[in-house]
This record gives C-alpha cells, sequence and structure tokens, in this order.
C-alpha cells in the first residue's frame, strides 16, 4: 500500500513527532498510510505506545542511520 502523507521532524525532540502524526493522522482516510521520519531516538518507544494508545496500527519501523523511520496506519 502506498504511503498517503509523509512528515518530517528531524530535529524535533519530544513530545513534538507524536504531536505532528496526531495532527496529520486526523486529516487522513481509515487505512491510509503515514511515514513519520524522526532523529529523536525516543521515538522508537514513543511511536509503539501513541500506536497501543490510540489503536492506530504501527504497520513498521527502520533505523536508517541517525533517522528513523516509522509508518502508522490510520484506524
Amino acid at each position: 500500500m502506498p504511503i498517503a502523507r509523509e512528515i518530517d521532524t528531524r530535529g524535533l525532540n519530544c513530545p513534538l513527532p507524536i504531536l505532528k502524526a496526531k495532527k496529520a493522522l486526523n486529516d487522513m482516510a481509515s487505512g491510509e498510510l503515514l511515514k513519520v521520519v524522526a532523529t529523536d531516538p525516543g521515538s522508537l518507544r514513543d511511536f509503539q505506545a501513541f500506536a497501543r494508545q490510540t489503536g492506530n496500527e504501527l504497520v513498521d519501523q527502520q533505523t536508517l542511520g541517525a533517522e528513523f523511520v516509522h509508518v502508522l496506519k490510520r484506524r
């Protein structure tokens, strides 16, 4: 499934990547994919917790050098 929206949160620390993702997801249709690129190492566990708490599915997480890529599926 193609990525419907991508947001860049490089250089932002918790909770800003989560807040930006939440805002983006609110504007998306159910089932669409959101890609978030972050540099905060804490974002790995933050997005896992966010997915559990909101019911959005965490489809993928990758560490690419100093960047962390999260893909969420809108509930």
